[in-house]
């Protein structure tokens, strides 16, 4: 299924193991595709259940976009979870990915996005 987000064509990609978990769900879902900015980029997906600034996908799933970008470059500072901050973008739309995956694996939750097609 596609959706727009930030007037860019997104695809979702469900497995059949997350259409069947979405379905028993009481609440809808969010995906949050994070975009790092640092020395390297880095890709992450989080899910949760706050549905603010989140775009419908439908009943059951939501997505959102959100760029970060760390303090300063530090090697030693980047781990699981660098200083950063949300920055704004003045127009997100060129970064905003072209896919985004959701699967469902041993009672988890796992996502990922890209670029290319």
């Amino acid at each position: 299924m596609n959706i727009t987000l930030h007037d860019k064509s997104l695809e979702i990609r469900l497995s059949r193991a997350a259409q069947k978990a979405l379905a028993v769900r009481e609440m809808p879902l969010v995906a949050e595709m994070e975009l790092l900015f640092s020395c390297l980029l880095r890709k992450r997906v989080y899910f949760g259940e706050d549905t603010d600034a989140s775009t419908p996908v439908d009943g059951r799933l939501a997505v959102r976009f959100k760029p970060i970008m760390t303090r300063r470059c530090s090697v030693a500072e980047g781990g699981a979870h660098p200083p950063s901050e949300r920055f704004p973008l003045e127009n997100p739309r060129p970064y905003v990915p072209n896919w985004l995956a959701i699967d469902y694996r041993r009672g988890e939750w796992v996502g990922e996005f890209g670029y290319a097609e």
